[in-house]
């Protein structure tokens, strides 16, 4: 018991530490952010912070690593006889509040342009490739456990909701008006199910 609490105790602050990453770079512009900012913003010291990341483009990006990290656990435990792409989306919208920005509402364009300067840098784009990929093999491994299949499918599977996160990421930055990223993720989900049919 006692250290179920500490790892969610590890885990709060992980999260906050990102989180704080996130709304200083939105605010005050990613290059004037320094690592002592974000510790403070957080409540913590710096020595914590040095314990979770070794920077801030890392911080930021650790919001997708553990998004994904719990849709994978989710899909795990999803009732075996459920369709994979059923059980896919039921994974996304059960853990997709997992550090989500917008709280399922369309969000406050000063935020989103916050958040559209942020991901020009390249140290974060970077970052952001490196957690994808671990997120990747994280996912492949649900996918593979649960179908049985091994090789080119759940490796796929697991690229295609990627390439899906990235596509909604970007559709989400340029809406006008704005929508909610969660709306933008499930008609994406909906429209791979469904085998992307030609909109008419």
């Amino acid at each position: 018991m006692a250290d179920g609490l500490r790892e969610r105790k590890k885990q709060e602050t992980r999260i906050a530490l990102s989180w704080a990453a996130v709304r200083l770079a939105v605010e005050r512009g990613y290059g004037n952010v320094r690592i002592e900012d974000i510790a403070a913003e957080a409540g913590v010291s710096l020595r914590t912070f040095r314990n979770y990341f070794a920077g801030k483009a890392e911080a930021i990006a650790a919001r997708e690593v553990d998004r994904m990290y719990a849709i994978a656990e989710e899909l795990r435990v999803r009732p075996a006889e459920e369709p994979l792409w059923v059980a896919i989306r039921a994974a996304i919208e059960a853990r997709y509040a997992l550090g989500a920005s917008d709280g399922g509402q369309p969000p406050d364009e000063h935020w989103v342009a916050g958040i559209r300067l942020m991901m020009s840098e390249p140290a974060l784009q970077g970052a952001i490739a490196a957690a994808y990929a671990v997120a990747a093999d994280e996912l492949t491994a649900a996918v593979a456990e649960r179908t049985g299949a091994t090789g080119l499918y759940p490796r796929l599977v697991a690229e295609v909701i990627g390439a899906a996160r990235s596509v909604v990421s970007a559709e989400w930055l340029r809406a006008d008006p704005p929508r909610s990223m969660g709306d933008l993720l499930y008609e994406a989900l909906d429209l791979l199910a469904a085998g992307l049919p030609e909109p008419h």
